[in-house]
């Protein structure tokens, strides 16, 4: 009998470090491509959306936005928990090479959301009229609901198929047809049709059509990715798997619970305020959704690594990078939320007169949202783990607060009043989705790294508040404020870069200036073409 060989105890260190090394390059390289769509995106967007706030008024994006709040309503529904299931199943069917369910999800699957939404839509055309009428007091709204049951219908087919190429984890193309085709064409199209004295009709219309060509970009990306034993067909297939049924119901679920935490703030302000009040406060919240950029960037591809992880039993590796991710995530947002905050009047004042007493809404959303990235993916965590129970408890929890503090706020405070209901839930949301993964899965974002972020914080803060100071009536508060961001970003970057990374964090740093390298080394070549 041989004698059993003896492993030195250095071994599984470093198998896990070159398995947490490969984790980090695949999720920056993937989360990577999705924030820089997503930053894309964001910078155009912002430009457009203070085109959009001078050139329809505030009244007239409160009725935008109040149209959204029936379209967020009855979408509680209009997925069916699919697309999160997506997300889920369609990476799972390819790895196991079943294709009958895969088939089944694609094909039937997209059929029954069609189904579903023309009855949606219907009701939508129905019960929007009263809605409109009676709770909002806003008659002007009835003329617009037959533009949002279009702009729903498309929006749930192409929140369907991107989910699909996140299970195929093509985040890459999805990235290039949302974020580099779909948003410049939609502003485009808006700005023309604007321009063209069509108004509110102008910018739904662009809405319609920009989403018809991302749905059949979608589409033809789809059927390419597919294995070709599952690609679509008019041959019948099997039925939905039970287990997709099963989650997407539990999807549905927290989709019910989560329109009430992000929309009933605008439906408390439609019912109890006018449409200009919620028109500043959805430009303020535009504002706000922003803060959280990285955070949505690496949960794109670090949630299916922790359905992976925790499948595989790495806890190890899944705690640590949870940490360090979390670590990353709060670093990269400080500096975006101490420039928000300190400039939240010139930012809002940048979409006119109209909006600048919006300004509170932005302080108190990006303290909530602060809180957001600074436990990291807790409500992935849970979702992807199997707790999904845990999370939806949180949530209705949650969700009876949020309608709470709005019916107790509103009426004194308006717009603020919103803000600080919503600012509360997402706070409170966090910190029990924290508690739970604590609870059922023993991790914990936090280690004694964190004391390096103490140093940059505090001096980004200090920057930022000086370059306020100096600049008051200095210039065009854009270019004031873009300015102070630049410098925010580079005295963190430089004060964490010379004292503040650990082994960890440079590996995370090392991934990143590999893939920003590679980038600027492929141009030139690119060029020589």
């Amino acid at each position: 009998m041989k004698p059993a060989e003896s492993v030195s105890p250095e071994e599984p260190i470093t198998e896990q470090s070159q398995q947490f090394r490969s984790q980090v390059g695949h999720i920056s390289r993937q989360s990577g491509i999705f924030f820089g769509g997503t930053l894309f995106t964001a910078a155009f967007g912002y430009v457009f959306k203070v085109y959009i706030a001078r050139a329809l008024g505030a009244e007239a994006l409160g009725w935008y936005a109040l149209g959204i709040t029936l379209i967020g309503f009855f979408g509680i529904f209009n997925t069916l928990g699919l697309a999160q299931s997506a997300v889920r199943y369609v990476a799972a069917y390819v790895a196991a090479k079943t294709f009958a369910p895969l088939h089944a999800l694609l094909w039937r699957g997209a059929a029954i959301l069609v189904l579903a939404n023309l009855f949606l839509a219907a009701l939508l055309l129905t019960l929007g009229r009263w809605i409109a009428m009676r709770f909002y007091h806003v008659p002007q709204l009835i003329q617009y609901l037959p533009w949002f049951a279009m702009i729903m219908l498309f929006g749930v087919l192409n929140g369907f198929y991107g989910k699909v190429l996140s299970g195929y984890q093509d985040l890459g193309r999805r990235t290039l047809i949302i974020n580099f085709v779909g948003s410049p064409l939609n502003m485009l199209l808006a700005v023309v049709l604007i321009g063209r004295g069509f108004g509110l009709r102008g910018y739904l219309l662009a809405h319609i059509v920009s989403s018809a060509i991302v749905c059949a970009l979608l589409l033809a990306a789809v059927r390419e990715a597919t294995p070709a034993e599952a690609r679509f067909a008019t041959r019948k297939g099997a039925p939905l798997p039970r287990e997709v049924w099963s989650f997407s119901a539990a999807m549905l679920g927290i989709g019910l619970l989560e329109f009430l935490m992000v929309q009933v703030d605008r439906v408390a302000l439609g019912h109890y305020l006018s449409a200009r009040d919620v028109g500043v406060y959805s430009v303020a919240a535009a504002m706000v959704a922003y803060v959280p950029l990285v955070l949505q960037s690496v949960n794109q591809i670090f949630s299916p690594t922790i359905a992976d992880l925790h499948t595989r039993g790495e806890h190890a590796l899944l705690s640590r990078l949870f940490q360090s991710l979390t670590k990353w995530v709060i670093g990269l947002t400080i500096p975006l939320a101490a420039v928000v905050i300190v400039f939240a009047r010139p930012l809002m004042r940048i979409f006119g007169r109209d909006f600048a007493e919006g300004w509170p809404i932005l302080i108190v959303g990006t303290l909530g949202q602060l809180v957001n990235c600074g436990v990291g993916s807790v409500g992935y965590l849970l979702l992807m783990s199997g707790n999904q129970k845990r999370l939806i408890k949180v949530q209705i929890a949650m969700a009876a607060v949020m309608i709470g503090l709005n019916v107790l706020l509103v009426p004194v405070w308006g717009v603020v009043g919103a803000a600080v209901a919503a600012a509360i839930t997402n706070v409170g949301m966090n910190v029990l989705n924290l508690q739970q993964v604590r609870t059922a899965l023993q991790l914990s974002p936090y280690n004694r790294s964190y004391i390096h972020l103490l140093a940059p914080s505090v001096a980004v803060v200090a920057v930022t508040i000086l370059a306020r100071k100096v600049t008051t009536d200095v210039g065009p508060d854009w270019l004031v404020v873009g300015a102070t961001g630049i410098l925010a970003y580079l005295v963190f970057a430089g004060i964490v870069f010379a004292f503040g990374l650990d082994d960890d964090d440079r590996l995370i740093a090392n991934a990143i200036w590999t893939k920003v390298r590679g980038a600027f080394e492929r141009s030139p070549a690119r060029m020589e073409l």
